[in-house]
């Protein structure tokens, strides 16, 4: 009997689901806090609540993380070097440092307008060295000829053998600039991804098993190890893209809206016939457009763990991720005792951190370069949790909340706080962890606000359903201003939005929400078994996938009144080739299409047998005569060889189309 390890290592919690390979049955998980800055702890507990026995027969292990998400949100990736060969129009507001621009590029034929500032690259470089982890590199239609960037990779590993990341090799889109912003965030994330992946395959080596390895990515299909830690780009929103999978598969319906309530957000996305509903203009991170194919989704910084606090007569959640008052009271043992201090702060000073049930805490993180006024407040920041009072007993002013707010972003620092996951608590609708915790904090809080303690609880879930509905309506009524969804949701006395898709929600106690939620969504509402760990499910369930783009194109004489053909190139991943004949062109391009398929899922350990490669053909036609200016390919190699099979033949599939939403039996 053979079994699939799953493994997601999200912000707040690391699951791991075991499934068994004969008909896909789950039949094992575990949750275990996720660790940081170090995740192996986190794993090893989460794996450690597995049978061991099963283990042993582990013949795949996929992981899905939020970590190259997280790392580049809250700024943490590792310093890179990034050199623009070409022409370039930089946005002004561009955070991009170590950045150069260089002489070079080709225009949409692949022929050089210029030649490579080679000596320029190579003052740039070794005036780096030694600063940086590795090089970006992006010129000017690279995706027509990629010859100066190899020229200025080949040069960069000689001088100093640091990583170098292209932009040809990560997308093959027009767009120099996003592609110069994908291959530094590529770069950036490079020591992230191997860090986190080495620590997988320590773990599972360090339990004799030997089984294949891959990782999602975020448009839901998976990579072998190797691509993973060449492309980590992939990896961001693969958390999302595990859930929506993980979804799909519990519910058995392959095409369903899916929200899923983390610890620190929650994403709404969707699939549509087994596949997920992707973004047609690539990934945005952090305010960074990429050249990424990944999943569209609507994402609000509001989940299980956002803070709860309270100003001006009003609850405010998030944006902040903190502890819950419940958790931290298992923590650290001291905490309940410094709660019940109950320390009361002036009502017309409260802020973010200034709140009745606001601690801080110190981390295990090392701190690097810091100010003199962040070196004064985390040397009064102790290991046990302190409220501002308990850190500021003997001074007259508290901490400015731009220091405060600099230390938990380089994580030195946690908070923790009342949350959602708290309120549940106090209703006792989930009682993992220390209620009287959550009670003592909720009375706090409802006495600045004049109410009770189980009447602040019930807004705070009302209003955390209503942004789970707002998300929703957001995300399917594309181009309809949030704003406006907003209010519509606040007046609807009479109404609901009406969803035609049934709607699956993921994450911890997800099951408390749903009365609410119905109360503003007409919808078939789902909460599937194993709905805690969906996505360490969605993890296993993608498909091992690789498209590729070739380009034909017919070049002609410069003459209008002569429209014959002075050749033909074709345009690939790896260079461009030149054919007289146009027939020639085309048969290379079939041919070669294919085989850098089948070159890739070889390398994931696919034969060509289980591997199934789809070409779309499309000509682009000029106003005179008969021979298409371009002809593009895309090729899309599919792994036909799952260990197991959906469970869906009992429900009823839902097929969009341009009228609207049909079901189909």
């Amino acid at each position: 009997m053979a079994y699939s390890l799953g493994i997601d290592a999200g912000g707040t919690y690391t699951d791991s689901i075991l499934i068994r390979n004969s008909d896909g049955e789950v039949i094992g998980s575990n949750k275990s806090l996720t660790t940081y800055p170090d995740l192996l702890e986190g794993i090893m507990k989460s794996i450690d609540g597995l049978n061991q026995e099963k283990l042993k027969l582990v013949t795949l292990v996929s992981v899905s993380t939020t970590l190259a998400t997280n790392t580049i949100l809250e700024k943490t990736g590792y310093p890179v070097g990034l050199i623009l060969v070409g022409n370039y129009e930089i946005p002004e507001d561009s955070e991009i440092e170590n950045c150069i621009m260089v002489q070079g590029g080709h225009d949409s034929r692949g022929d050089e307008v210029a030649p490579l500032d080679l000596s320029a690259v190579e003052s740039f470089v070794l005036g780096l060295k030694g600063r940086v982890s590795a090089f970006a590199v992006s010129s000017y239609f690279s995706v027509r000829n990629p010859e100066h960037e190899l020229q200025i990779k080949a040069l960069i590993q000689e001088l100093t053998g640091l990583p170098v990341v292209c932009g040809h090799e990560l997308a093959q889109a027009l767009g120099a600039y996003e592609r110069g912003v994908t291959a530094y965030l590529n770069a950036q994330l490079l020591p992230v991804a191997e860090g986190f992946l080495k620590t997988v395959v320590c773990e599972i080596e360090r339990r004799g098993l030997e089984p294949r390895i891959a990782m999602l990515r975020c448009d839901g299909s998976v990579v072998s190890m190797h691509e993973a830690m060449r492309k980590p780009i992939e990896s961001v929103f693969s958390g999302p893209a595990a859930s929506l999978l993980g979804a799909s598969y519990l519910s058995g319906y392959e095409t369903c809206a899916v929200i899923d309530v983390g610890g620190t957000s929650t994403d709404v996305s969707l699939i549509h016939r087994g596949l997920p509903y992707l973004s047609e203009t690539g990934a945005v991170v952090g305010g960074w457009q990429t050249k990424v194919r990944a999943l569209r989704m609507e994402t609000s910084a509001m989940g299980g763990d956002s803070h709860i606090w309270v100003q001006a007569s009003k609850t405010n959640i998030g944006p902040r991720r903190v502890i819950p008052l419940c958790r931290a009271a298992v923590l650290y043992p001291s905490f309940l005792s410094s709660l019940k201090k109950r320390w009361i702060p002036d009502k017309l000073k409260l802020n973010e951190h200034i709140q009745a049930t606001k601690f801080f805490v110190r981390t295990k993180q090392e701190p690097v370069n810091l100010t003199r006024e962040e070196k004064e407040l985390l040397a009064l920041i102790k290991n046990e949790p302190l409220s501002l009072k308990d850190i500021y007993w003997d001074r007259n002013i508290l901490p400015s909340k731009k220091v405060m707010d600099s230390l938990i972003q380089k994580r030195l620092v946690q908070a923790i706080g009342f949350t959602p996951t708290d309120a549940l608590h106090v209703l006792g609708e989930y009682t993992e962890w220390n209620s009287e915790a959550s009670e003592i904090g909720a009375t706090l809080l409802a006495n600045f606000l004049g109410t009770e303690k189980q009447e602040f609880c019930l807004n705070v879930k009302r209003l955390f359903a209503r942004n789970m509905a707002k998300d929703l309506v957001s995300f399917l009524m594309e181009g309809v201003d949030r704003n406006e969804i907003e209010k519509m949701l606040e007046c609807s006395l009479f109404s609901r939005f009406k969803v035609d898709i049934p709607v699956v929600l993921l994450g911890g106690p997800v099951r408390a929400y749903i009365d609410d939620l119905k109360k503003v969504i007409d919808a078939e509402i789902i909460v599937p078994e194993y709905c805690k760990v969906g996505n360490a499910v969605g993890a296993l369930v993608g498909k091992g996938t690789k498209r590729v783009e070739i380009t034909v194109r017919t070049t002609y004489s410069e003459s209008r009144y002569d429209m014959r053909t002075k050749g033909v190139f074709v345009y690939t991943p790896l260079g461009r080739r030149h054919f007289v004949l146009r027939s020639e062109a085309l048969e290379f391009a079939e041919e070669f299409g294919r085989k850098l398929v089948l070159d890739y899922m070889a390398e994931s350990g696919l034969s060509p047998d289980q591997v199934t490669v789809s070409m779309e053909k499309k000509d682009i036609m000029v106003q005179t005569g008969d021979v298409p200016l371009e002809t593009r390919f895309i090729f899309e190699g599919i792994s036909n060889s799952d260990v197991y099979e959906k469970a869906v033949s009992g429900h009823k599939d839902l097929c969009i189309n341009p009228d609207g939403i049909e079901e189909l039996t």
